[in-house]
């Protein structure tokens, strides 16, 4: 499986980080009661290639049932584990927890629950732009120092916080943020997807580019939009239409069609193509249930586009 390098640091030193393309996502049938049907899943994107998985605090209960999984095959010394923190809880989902006390509290509970010292990867699940950056940068560091998290990292940050935050662990000598995981799909959200997510726009893909700084995408497939399950006449799923129903998508899917009977491919394997062909590391997340949907991601992330069909796809 194609791979992507994120920049991290153990005892001190500067690391690279190799992670698969494409990131084991937590759906909900990633639970400890239902492991006799997604083990196979897990199993087999293992075998794929595939080596890291993406998981968080709010997810409930992904974290448990990773570590269950990992406890019997005894592999967790060649995962990479990427873990989000400081979501609002669910019973408060308006009240802000981006702070210093919140990103250790949660840390901590993610590390006992997946059953391990230390996760590859954590990155803050939300902003709250009234937080000024430096206390947390400077607990992060102290994460990064006690050798409980390799590289931190933003989920659903504005460009200007990334950029701010960065400025300030660059002057106090701190860990920077070394990947970004906002949504980056072909089909482009009118509406964040759910509230206080960031997709990426043309300033952030310009920045990613210019820094060459990881993205990690999460609705890569931009909830299955290519899959041919959806139409212009088909109005029935709400969340679909208020998001990605739009001309401009529209079009990207005819293109996508198009190049997808060129190659030999599916659209939704074209959509999945885009996510990984860009001109700076990115890996996309993906939360396949069934054995097929696993195996058309793997062969979508294999599909090698050019930097012309990348921005034909994307209207350029």
């Amino acid at each position: 499986m194609k791979k992507f390098v994120i920049k991290g640091f153990k005892d001190g030193k500067e690391i690279n980080i190799e992670a698969s393309a494409l990131l084991m996502g937590s759906g909900d049938f990633l639970r400890a009661d239902n492991m006799e049907f997604a083990a196979p899943i897990l199993d087999k994107f293992v075998e794929l290639g595939g080596n890291i998985f993406d998981t968080a605090r709010h997810y409930r209960h992904s974290e448990k049932a990773l570590c269950a999984w990992m406890k019997e095959r005894g592999n967790r010394d060649d995962l990479i584990i990427f873990t989000k923190g400081c979501h609002p809880v669910r019973e408060f989902p308006d009240t802000p927890r981006v702070k210093p006390e919140c990103i250790r509290e949660d840390i901590e509970t993610s590390l006992e629950m997946l059953g391990t010292d230390h996760v590859e990867l954590f990155a803050l699940h939300r902003d709250d732009r009234t937080q000024p950056v430096g206390p947390i940068m400077e607990e992060l560091d102290k994460l990064v120092k006690e050798g409980k998290v390799y590289a931190i990292g933003v989920s659903n940050w504005e460009l200007d916080r990334i950029i701010e935050a960065n400025e300030y662990a660059k002057e106090h000598g701190l860990t920077p943020f070394t990947f970004n995981s906002p949504n980056l799909s072909l089909a482009k959200c009118k509406i964040p997807r759910w509230p206080g997510c960031v997709s990426a726009n043309e300033e952030m893909i310009k920045w990613h580019e210019e820094n060459n700084m990881a993205m990690i995408s999460w609705s890569s497939q931009a909830g299955g939009f290519f899959s041919g399950n959806f139409a212009p006449d088909k109005l029935d799923n709400e969340e679909m239409v208020e998001v990605y129903y739009c001309d401009e998508n529209w079009e990207r899917y005819e293109r996508a069609k198009k190049l997808a009977k060129d190659l030999g491919v599916t659209p939704i394997q074209v959509a999945l193509a885009y996510v990984v062909n860009q001109k700076f590391p990115t890996g996309a997340a993906i939360g396949p249930e069934r054995m097929e949907e696993l195996l058309s991601s793997y062969e979508g992330s294999n599909i090698k586009l050019t930097e012309e069909q990348v921005e034909w796809l994307d209207l350029k």
